[in-house]
C-alpha cells in the first residue's frame, strides 16, 4: 500500500495537512484527480456567441446577452463577458477596457492609413480567433499577406499564450522572407517582447490597430469569416487532431483554388507569385485637417486612442 491512499479528501483534516503528515507531495495527490469536464451550457453558449460574432463582429457583451435571451437562453451579462473573454472576443465599437494590451508592453502606432499596398510582402498582418470543437475549443492564429490575401502561416493552440503566435511568425519569416510592415491588434500576445522582439530583430516596421478601428485589420477579419462559414461550421470538428487536418486542407484550398472577387477571380497563390492583380489601401472618408493631424500626433503617447472608425477599404483589382 502506498502512502498516497492514506489521503482522504473527505476528511475534516485539510488535504495539505494530510500530505504533510504522510510525507506525500500535494502535486501527486492532485494529479490523480480527473480533469473537470467542460460545462455543456458554456460550450453551447460559446458556439452561439462565436457564430453571431462572425456575422456581427461589432456586437459586444450587451448585444450578445440580448441575442442569447431572444434565442431562449437565460444568461446574464457577467457570464457572457466571461465567455467572450475566454474566446478572445470583443466588440469592434469603442468602449472601456476593450482590446487592452498588457500594461507593461509597448503599443506601436498604426502605420497603414492611406498607404497603398502595391506589392507582395509589403504588409503582413495577423490576428487570433476562437474555433469551436465538439467538446471544447481552440485558438487559431494566422498571418496574411495584404497584397494577395495569401495565408502565409497558421497555428492552433488550446491557450492564448504568445508562444504559438511567435511560432507562426517564425514559420512565415522562414518560408516567405520578411515584410516591410507587420500589423496586428493590441492583444498582449502581439505586444509581448517575445513577439515584437522577432520583428525588431528582422528590422520590420511594427504597426498596431487603434481600439475601435473596425477596418484597420479588415483582411484577417474577412479570412476568419471565410474559414468559419466555409469550413469549421460545416464540418464540426471534434478534436484538435481533426481540426489540424481539416484546416491544412482548407488553407491549401483557400490559397490555391478558391477564386477571390477582389483579386479579379484569381487565387491568392497566383497573385502572390506573379505580383499582379492584388493590392489594398485603407483610407479615411473624412480627411483630417492640419490641426487634427497635429492633435493626433500629440495623442500618440496614449496607446490605442484614435478617432472613430470613419473609414473604408479600397481594393485594387
Amino acid at each position: 500500500m502506498t502512502r498516497q491512499v492514506w489521503i482522504d479528501k473527505g476528511d475534516t483534516v485539510a488535504v495539505s495537512r494530510q500530505c504533510l503528515l504522510a510525507g506525500v507531495s500535494r502535486a501527486t495527490v492532485y494529479a490523480r484527480q480527473n480533469p473537470r469536464p467542460a460545462d455543456e451550457s458554456d460550450l453551447l453558449h460559446s458556439r452561439m456567441i462565436d457564430e453571431e460574432y462572425t456575422r456581427h463582429p461589432f456586437y459586444g457583451s450587451r448585444k450578445m446577452v440580448i441575442f442569447l435571451q431572444r434565442a431562449g437562453h437565460a444568461v446574464n451579462r457577467k457570464r457572457v463577458q466571461r465567455l467572450m473573454r475566454e474566446m478572445g472576443l470583443a466588440g469592434m465599437a469603442p468602449g472601456p477596457n476593450t482590446s487592452r494590451p498588457h500594461p507593461e508592453h509597448k503599443v506601436y502606432p498604426y502605420l497603414l492609413r492611406g498607404v497603398p499596398v502595391v506589392r507582395p510582402n509589403q504588409v503582413w498582418s495577423t490576428d487570433i480567433t476562437y474555433i469551436r470543437l465538439a467538446h471544447g475549443f481552440a485558438y487559431l492564429v494566422a498571418i496574411i499577406d495584404w497584397y494577395s490575401r495569401r495565408v502565409l502561416s497558421w497555428r492552433i493552440s488550446n491557450s492564448m499564450e504568445a508562444a504559438f503566435c511567435v511560432d507562426c511568425l517564425e514559420e512565415a519569416l522562414h518560408s516567405h522572407g520578411k515584410p516591410e510592415i507587420f500589423n496586428s491588434d493590441q492583444g498582449s500576445q502581439f505586444t509581448s517582447e517575445a513577439f515584437t522582439g522577432v520583428l525588431k530583430r528582422e528590422g520590420i516596421a511594427i504597426s498596431m490597430d487603434g481600439r475601435g478601428r473596425a477596418f484597420d485589420n479588415i483582411f484577417v477579419e474577412r479570412l476568419w469569416r471565410s474559414v468559419k462559414h466555409e469550413d469549421v461550421y460545416l464540418k464540426g470538428y471534434a478534436s484538435m487532431g481533426e481540426l489540424i487536418v481539416g484546416l491544412t486542407e482548407y488553407f491549401a484550398f483557400y490559397n490555391g483554388e478558391r477564386p477571390h472577387q477582389s483579386l479579379g477571380q484569381k487565387t491568392p497563390e497566383t497573385v502572390y507569385r506573379s505580383a499582379i492583380g492584388g493590392g489594398a489601401v485603407i483610407v479615411d472618408k473624412f480627411p483630417r485637417t492640419t490641426e487634427e493631424a497635429a492633435t493626433e500626433t500629440k495623442a500618440k503617447a496614449k496607446p490605442g486612442q484614435r478617432r472613430p472608425a470613419a473609414c473604408e477599404v479600397g481594393c485594387a483589382a
